[in-house]
């Protein structure tokens, strides 16, 4: 790795106000499409998300922490939805628009969320794509991939001991349409606010949530079957409920 491409990556995607005189115009013919879906795999519809704590957000900032030791008991379905719109699911609609619960620069949501499932009531081991405009989880594969994820995530075992684990990728040219290079600055803060999000949620529900860093970015690509170009992981957090 070149000990210095991130400073020159900093470098060059500041902005100045002589650099930014004129702008530039969008292509809205080639506007990459905002959802991504897998046409023909089976989907499974989720409950609709609802309020199902009275925790307030005050506790919830107090009590929110990292957890690493996950108790065997599943996930409930009602509990997974709720946390799989609250980290990214759409919170109203307006002028045309379908806005999310974390923000995003200029509303172009690059981040897709993908689930590796251990342990979910009604719900088989494997892997699934959450498709956020039908709020629905597709099937991507099916089986015990909890060690493999572990693998692919430097060795750490939560990813193998938790219920679930939240898989966040981009796909870059989403956002690159309009920010050009300076769209990663973007997308890695697009993917901090929908990881707190779920630490928040997650609290709220009393159950445990620890985010992921350090992975092997080939080895979860091709679990995922991404490119790693136009669409690469970013980032891992692993969620059940914590032992006592």
């Amino acid at each position: 790795m070149d000990e210095r491409i991130g400073d020159e990556f900093q470098r060059r995607t500041k902005y100045t106000r002589s650099g930014l005189r004129g702008g530039w115009l969008l292509d809205w013919e080639n506007r990459p499409l905002p959802y991504k879906e897998y046409p023909g795999r089976p989907r499974m519809e989720l409950p609709t998300p609802g309020p199902r704590t009275t925790m307030d957000l005050d506790r919830a900032l107090r009590e929110r922490r990292s957890v690493r030791d996950f108790a065997p008991q599943p996930l409930e379905l009602e509990d997974l939805s709720y946390l799989l719109w609250a980290a990214t699911g759409i919170q109203r609609r307006e002028e045309g628009y379908a806005f999310r619960t974390a923000p995003s620069a200029g509303a172009l949501y690059p981040v897709e969320t993908y689930l590796a499932v251990n342990r979910a009531e009604g719900l088989g081991s494997g892997l699934y794509h959450y498709a956020i405009e039908a709020h629905a989880l597709e099937e991507l594969r099916r089986g015990d991939l909890g060690q493999e994820v572990a693998r692919g995530a430097l060795g750490q075992g939560i990813c193998a001991e938790a219920a679930a684990v939240f898989l966040w990728t981009a796909v870059f040219p989403r956002c690159k349409w309009k920010y050009r290079q300076r769209a990663y600055r973007y997308v890695y803060l697009d993917a901090g606010h929908v990881c707190e999000n779920l630490y928040l949620a997650a609290t709220a529900l009393r159950l445990g949530c620890c985010a992921v860093g350090a992975l092997f970015d080939d080895e979860l690509n091709s679990l995922l079957e991404v490119d790693g170009e136009d669409e690469s992981i970013l980032y891992l957090a692993a969620v059940g409920h914590p032992v006592s």
